[in-house]
């Protein structure tokens, strides 16, 4: 999820300033996403200047509060009515690890592949853990993506350590 887009719907529920704003997005998204706070106040001053917010008055404590504008808020529609395209070639950093590791001379790959396969059931495990208390839907829904996120790379490698046996087996017959 875009930053950008996560804290103009945050700025529907009202005029915010950037810790209520970093506060906010971490909750919604049960707190899996962390977020710098240099990083809310560089989209907001990015939004700012594309007319997205406009910063209102300050609060009583001096701080700016910013609020969503109409071409915020028709940004915002956009991205809730667009899919999300996850792009032709993903930078996955784990397929980039198996990929050089099968080229890599001397790179025990079943290994590599082990190590992950243990990383990954541990964080499915926690993962599984949190979901158990965990009363919030939007951090339901997070913790439900991960979990199937890492069910899909366990499947993942189960698939890779079948196509690395084939591809032994048929250098073994060679």
């Amino acid at each position: 999820m875009s930053i950008r887009y996560g804290l103009l719907a945050l700025l529907t529920r009202g005029p915010r300033y950037g810790y209520q704003l970093r506060a906010e997005f971490e909750a919604s998204t049960g707190a899996t996403w962390a977020l710098n706070i240099g990083q809310v106040y560089t989209t907001l001053s990015r939004m700012e200047r594309d007319g997205a917010v406009a910063p209102g008055e300050p609060d009583d404590q001096g701080r700016v509060v910013y609020e969503i504008t109409g071409t915020g808020r028709a940004e915002l529609e956009r991205w809730f009515a667009t899919p999300i395209h996850r792009g032709d070639r993903p930078r996955d950093e784990l397929v980039i690890k198996l990929a050089m590791a099968v080229t890599t001379p001397g790179v025990d790959v079943p290994g590599v592949v082990q190590v992950q396969r243990t990383a990954t059931m541990r964080s499915l495990q926690e993962l599984t853990r949190a979901k158990r208390v965990i009363a919030g839907t939007a951090q339901r829904l997070v913790l439900d993506s991960m979990i199937f996120q890492a069910e899909a790379e366990q499947r993942w490698l189960d698939h890779c350590e079948a196509v690395l046996g084939t591809s032994q087996e048929t250098k073994d017959d060679d």
